[in-house]
C-alpha cells in the first residue's frame, strides 16, 4: 500500500456513494484524493489506486491523463491553472498569462527552479463573467486577474 490510512480511509467514504460492485466509479475522486497526499500520479500510485478499485491500472490511466486536473508529472508546490479559452482571452486572458510567465520566469508546462510554482494552461473553468481567471491547486479559483492582483496572489503563495 503506497497510500496513507488517511487517504484509503477518504477513498472508502467516495466508493460508499456507489453500489458495492461498482467501486470504480470512484476512480475519479479516488485519484484527487491520492494526489492531494502525493503531489502528482506517479505510475505506481495510479496502479496502487487500480488495485484498490479492483480495475484495470490502464483504465485508471486513461482517466488521469484524459483530465487536466491530474498532475502524470512532478509539479510544483503550487499549480497555478490559467483560463486560456476565448472568453478569457477576450477579456485579458492572454494578458494574465503574459504577466504570470515573466513573473515566474516560466512557460507553460513548466516548474520554476525554487519548485514552487508550476503554470499551466486550463479549460474552461465555468466562470465567463470573471475573467481572467486563475485555478490554483485545482481547489481555489481566483477572479478578474488584473497583474497588481497577480502580484498580490504570488507574494501571498510565496510565503
Amino acid at each position: 500500500m503506497l497510500l496513507s490510512q488517511d487517504t484509503y480511509k477518504k477513498i472508502d467514504r467516495e466508493v460508499a456513494k456507489f453500489p458495492a460492485d461498482q467501486k470504480q466509479s470512484a476512480v475519479m475522486a479516488a485519484l484527487a484524493i491520492a494526489q492531494d497526499e502525493k503531489g502528482w500520479l506517479a505510475p505506481e500510485t495510479m496502479q496502487d489506486v487500480a488495485d484498490y478499485l479492483g480495475m484495470p491500472a490502464i483504465a485508471v490511466q486513461e482517466v488521469a491523463t484524459f483530465y487536466n486536473m491530474y498532475n502524470t508529472k512532478p509539479v510544483g508546490k503550487y499549480r497555478i491553472s490559467i483560463c486560456t479559452n476565448l472568453p478569457c482571452q477576450l477579456r485579458d486572458g492572454e494578458r494574465a498569462a503574459q504577466h504570470l510567465k515573466h513573473k515566474l520566469g516560466i512557460g507553460f508546462r513548466e516548474t520554476t527552479a525554487d519548485g514552487q510554482f508550476t503554470l499551466v494552461e486550463g479549460e474552461c473553468m465555468g466562470a465567463c463573467g470573471d475573467a481572467p481567471v486563475l485555478l490554483v491547486n485545482n481547489k481555489r479559483m481566483c477572479s478578474w486577474m488584473s497583474n497588481d492582483k497577480i502580484d498580490g496572489l504570488l507574494e501571498e503563495l510565496k510565503k
